[in-house]
């Protein structure tokens, strides 16, 4: 542990609030204030990450330390550790909520590890800041397995996003109203140590251009150095040009991340400006969900339950109007309006490109034919709408259709339906679909076996189902972790068979289907 070498270039560049006690306020000419996590009574391990421990240069006999335990809950600081919570602001479901900050994330600082990698770590639910406003900066152990265990699996996946070092129980009782609905219970406490190699959001851009302090021109800068300093021009001083490149590559990382979400399900739930990444990350793991039937208009979030902002198949379109905002809080440093647009532009050309890339890849297709293409996974999506389909077995299932019968395809894609009987409309779609996806397989000009490689690259077969992340829960609540530590080891391979846990790779079963925890949930953690 003491091997750890801290940087903390935030604290040391960017302006510090002058208030240092910790209570609840509105911050200006500051991009942090200082403070200290809350003594927990009696932490204990639930689970870490040997792969992102390695991002430090941590071994194993590191992360089962008592020191270690005592670091990532918060009751030890390291020499070098410097304490704060940022300040920034957003739009909450489309609407300016003002000052937000890290209300329940407390910052240890940044280390540089053996590889120059730069790792700023986070607390996730060490106590009270200054941007807490009403709440209490903690979380419960029901919200922090669910971050932990989804940071890893969409690494493994090959989706960008922050990552998570550990979870630990902090031995307290924390009071959460589940649902919203009046019935407020005590839930064991916990924390959850996450990484990135920054943790800036659009927010902090939106927040510092309101103020009249020349804050946004430093943060900007600060930013490029410190995380895009590829972008540099040796001895070139910051201005248009170099801010115009990066806001391209804000756009282009942000499309690149929401294509990984489409690809594999994933639905955020609470895509807010202050929820999405300056690097591309998935962060903030709250009222997230997995599609299991297909349904583009899906949102796991009780919150937006009425307009469905959030839901899967507007991902695209929100990302697109969340980097508008940050265009604009932006455009005092470059001062036209036409450059800002032509890259807003193409971010939906961008998209649709890519999109399209991926969605032959799960079909199995090495190139693209076009119109003819777009038809074809129209119709797919005119047969999801029609019969209830687990979109994750769906895609895994149809690598392995052999036959050019129509009848044992339909048979071999069976376990995605959730019917049992497919009524008269679906099975002549289905049907009709089938048989141009193998005139189209003709067409390609892979083999079967290449086909299947790539298939098989692209369309998982083990990810972080509700139902499962619930019943991780229930037994951890209860004391046995068990259930969290084979999810994790599963989720490390979700591209590979793996035989013997063909159990978690298995439709959301009926009990699940509206069921608290697996088919919705509220931002309550």
């Amino acid at each position: 542990m003491n091997t750890l070498t801290f940087d903390n270039q935030f604290v040391k560049q960017l302006p510090a609030d002058k208030v240092e006690e910790n209570y609840p306020r509105q911050v200006q000419g500051a991009c942090y204030s200082w403070v200290k996590p809350k003594h927990m009574q009696a932490p204990a391990m639930v689970a870490y990450s040997t792969e992102a421990a390695e991002l430090l240069g941590l071994t194993e006999q590191d992360c089962q330390s008592r020191e270690f335990l005592n670091v990532f809950s918060g009751n030890q600081q390291l020499d070098d550790m410097q304490a704060y919570a940022t300040c920034y602001g957003g739009h909450q479901f489309g609407n300016w909520a003002g000052q937000l900050g890290d209300g329940r994330a407390i910052n240890l600082g940044e280390i540089v590890n053996n590889q120059g990698q730069r790792w700023a770590i986070q607390l996730k639910g060490a106590g009270a800041t200054p941007y807490s406003r009403t709440a209490d900066g903690l979380a419960v152990l029901r919200s922090s397995i669910r971050e932990f265990l989804c940071s890893e699996a969409m690494y493994h996946l090959g989706v960008p996003t922050t990552r998570a070092l550990s979870l630990v129980t902090t031995g307290e009782q924390v009071v959460r109203d589940v649902m919203y609905d009046g019935n407020p219970a005590p839930e064991l406490g916990a924390v959850v140590c996450r990484l990135a190699p920054s943790f800036t959001r659009f927010g902090h851009f939106q927040y510092y251009a309101q103020q009249e302090s020349g804050l946004l021109k430093q943060f900007v800068d600060y930013t490029i150095k410190t995380d895009f300093p590829h972008l540099l021009k040796a001895d070139a001083e910051l201005g248009k040009e170099i801010y115009l490149k990066w806001f391209q590559e804000i756009c282009d990382t942000t499309c690149d991340m929401i294509v990984g979400w489409m690809r594999v399900g994933f639905v955020h739930g609470v895509m807010n400006t202050d929820n999405m990444s300056i690097l591309g990350l998935t962060i903030d793991y709250g009222p997230y969900g997995w599609l299991e039937s297909y349904n583009p208009n899906w949102t796991p979030n009780t919150t937006d339950s009425q307009h469905h902002r959030y839901a899967f198949g507007e991902q695209p379109k929100i990302a697109h109007w969340n980097l508008y905002q940050l265009a604009n809080a932006l455009y005092s440093l470059i001062d036209e309006v036409e450059p800002l647009e032509k890259i807003l532009n193409g971010y939906a050309e961008k998209y649709h490109g890519q999109w399209n890339v991926m969605m032959l890849q799960k079909l199995g297709f090495s190139q693209a034919l076009g119109d003819e293409d777009n038809e074809l996974i129209q119709s797919l999506f005119a047969f999801f709408a029609e019969h209830e389909t687990d979109m994750t077995l769906f895609f895994r299932d149809l690598i392995h259709i052999e036959s050019k019968n129509i009848g044992d395809a339909i048979s071999t894609l069976k376990s995605s339906f959730y019917a049992e009987e497919m009524g008269d409309k679906a099975k002549a779609l289905l049907e009709a679909w089938l048989e141009k996806y193998q005139q189209r397989q003709a067409q390609d000009a892979i083999s079967s076996e290449e086909r299947k490689a790539l298939m098989q690259r692209v369309n998982p077969k083990y990810v972080l189902r509700n139902y499962l992340a619930q019943q991780a829960i229930e037994k951890a609540e209860q004391g046995d972790n068990s259930m969290v530590h084979e999810l994790m080891m599963v989720l490390k391979k979700p591209y590979d068979e793996q035989p013997e846990h063909e159990h978690l790779a298995q439709k959301r079963p009926d009990w699940a289907k509206h069921k608290v925890g697996c088919s919705m949930l509220s931002c309550s953690s």
